[in-house]
């Protein structure tokens, strides 16, 4: 048996939605983009959301709406993919790395504390997995200390804290779509907060600065009744980027977002059966404080001291693993951001992530668990 790692759900839903845009033939930034942020927004709890390209394109842009002075300091968690301190560096600002929970490898919010100084002007927590981070806390120590904050939510569409969408809890929520999320758009992110003075004008930075999108102005290019010839004109007032969703993708969204709720049960049900088939392996530990109640988990993980042995013995065996992530400041990009993250580096060592995806079927995870329990055998 062959299992992969990751596995997008789709089908003939997803393809007949793409198939209404080709109908239109409208296949950039247009009215299914519209569509899919009102969706989101409703779904999530926003006032406002703006589609993007990427997960990545959107923690860029979070960051850019407030303007922070170059040089200023973001704190992101030192296990995370290197977009969350990527997007610091976009901005000429610069990351601190912020060691991690044990238990939860989100945020430590006692190491948050603790390199808080005058020149931080944000936090950008990431909920590893799908597990959220303590947010009633984490706001309370950034109010206390004037940081915005940005919540990475590329591990979490549709999961809650206290009964409050993730993404609604800081300042602005950034989600990622790309293929191997818990929902898909091919690739894709969104923008979301409940504050639109600060995130709608980033309409015009994620469509290279235009203040009017191709597909408002379309309408007038042959509309006898209008007498205006210059129906084409647009300015460009910022510095903007190529960023914007498009209408393929926001089709897509659409479908995955209807199916959302129940991609996130099944992956619930997978955790479960996982969790029951290893308890009692003396080798092995969760990755995470698995809670299922309410949940939105896109990764699932073992921590094993001979993880590459382990790794080497699930591959053999065609089970497909990995490793999220190698800790940033090991990563040559930020030689020159050296933190005391000591947790992470002993942590990280031991992650092996193992198959989740909600097409999994009951026999393919019994055969990773099989895997699992035969590695000492």
């Amino acid at each position: 048996m062959q299992v992969r790692l990751f596995k997008p759900s789709v089908g003939e839903a997803e393809i007949a939605a793409i198939r209404e845009v080709f109908d239109r033939a409208w296949l950039g930034l247009g009215p299914t983009v519209g569509r899919f942020e009102s969706e989101w927004s409703r779904y999530i709890g926003a006032e406002v959301s703006v589609g993007v390209n990427s997960g990545t394109a959107a923690l860029h842009l979070a960051l850019a709406a407030f303007n922070f002075p170059v040089g200023a300091k973001v704190l992101v968690p030192a296990i995370t993919f290197v977009s969350t301190a990527t997007a610091a560096l976009y901005n000429r600002l610069e990351p601190v790395f912020v060691d991690v929970d044990p238990d939860t490898l989100g945020l430590d919010l006692d190491d948050l504390e603790k390199k808080i100084t005058p020149e931080c002007v944000a936090v950008m927590p990431v909920h590893f997995g799908g597990h959220p981070v303590p947010m009633d806390r984490l706001m309370a120590i950034a109010r206390r200390h004037g940081l915005k904050v940005v919540e990475d939510c590329a591990h979490c569409a549709g999961g809650s804290y206290q009964g409050r969408k993730l993404g609604m809890w800081g300042d602005i929520g950034c989600f990622s779509f790309e293929e191997k999320k818990g929902m898909t758009t091919g690739d894709g992110g969104m923008i979301c907060s409940n504050n639109p003075a600060l995130v709608t004008p980033l309409r015009a930075h994620r469509w290279v600065g235009i203040d009017r999108d191709t597909w408002r102005r379309s309408s007038q290019y042959t509309a006898a009744e209008d007498d205006d010839a210059l129906h084409w004109h647009y300015e460009v007032a910022v510095l903007g980027y190529k960023y914007n969703m498009n209408d393929l993708m926001a089709a897509i969204g659409l479908v995955q977002l209807a199916k959302l709720d129940r991609m996130n049960q099944r992956r619930a049900a997978i955790i479960a059966r996982y969790l029951d088939g290893i308890s009692g392996i003396q080798y092995l530990r969760p990755l995470l404080p698995y809670d299922l109640s309410g949940s939105a988990y896109w990764l699932f993980g073992v921590r094993c001291d001979a993880r590459d042995q382990l790794i080497l013995h699930l591959k053999r065996k065609g089970i497909a693993t990995g490793v999220h992530y190698l800790p940033l400041p090991l990563h040559p990009l930020f030689n020159k951001h050296k933190e005391p993250v000591p947790t992470a580096l002993r942590i990280w060592k031991q992650i092996v992530t193992l198959p989740l995806f909600a097409d999994l079927t009951d026999e393919e995870v019994d055969y990773v668990i099989a895997g699992l329990r035969s590695f000492a055998t």
